[in-house]
């Protein structure tokens, strides 16, 4: 199966987004969601499909996406999940994607990026665990499930955290500047603020739970 890459532009502070990143995505397939759609048409960049409640929109930016946007849907401001968590399952199921990369999770209010940051825990949303890529200036959040495995060395972020979003039992971390060594819990933790060693691989592994890795760098670099 080829990949295919779907992008999602969430409603987060603009100065998280890193539009360098957006601009070079610009000709792959973008979801918005509520106000994500506009900063998607402001970069010239018309989302395959718009999600959303709408309420952080004015009626004049409303009206903006209805004309530009072909396929816009509309969810009630009162439901059982969230924007984001519609936009995912949207991306997978009505558009095919193989990888889904989420931009404007991060920032703002804190309730929105908890349940951001929370929301592949979701059984519903466990079969896609590997596929979903958080993004934002400083930072990369990836998801994994039982299992071991190895991170390439990453020459543009510093830190490195391993975050037990879940219940977890025996993780290990070695070959990175911080070994941690059969690590059981059942609340979540974050291990923050750990390296790669230089120019090497970053190894880990653990029984059960689910894992969110976290790439950082400092709020001022040359690759925002």
């Amino acid at each position: 199966m080829s990949e295919h890459v779907v992008n999602l532009l969430l409603g987060g502070p603009v100065d998280l987004i890193p539009s360098a990143e957006v601009k070079q995505r610009q000709n792959e397939t973008w979801i918005g969601v509520d106000h994500g759609n506009i900063y998607l048409l402001d970069q010239q960049i018309v989302p395959k499909i718009a999600v959303g409640d709408y309420d952080s929109l004015d009626s004049s930016e409303l009206l903006r996406v209805e004309n530009t946007i072909s396929d816009v849907r509309y969810a009630q401001a009162e439901k059982d999940f969230t924007d984001s968590q519609w936009a995912v399952a949207t991306a997978f199921n009505d558009l095919g994607a193989t990888q889904v990369n989420i931009f404007g999770a991060t920032g703002g209010r804190l309730d929105h990026e908890l349940v951001n940051l929370f929301m592949m825990t979701d059984p519903k949303m466990q079969s896609w665990l590997r596929q979903v890529r958080l993004i934002d200036t400083q930072n990369q959040i990836d998801f994994y499930g039982a299992g071991e495995y190895i991170l390439d060395y990453q020459k543009d972020y510093r830190y490195l955290a391993f975050v037990n979003l879940t219940a977890v039992r025996n993780l290990n971390l070695w070959q990175v500047k911080y070994l941690l060594s059969n690590f059981s819990a059942a609340y979540p933790v974050s291990w923050s603020s750990n390296e790669f060693l230089p120019g090497k691989s970053a190894h880990f592994s653990f029984e059960s739970g689910i894992v969110a890795v976290i790439l950082s760098r400092d709020k001022h670099c040359n690759h925002c």
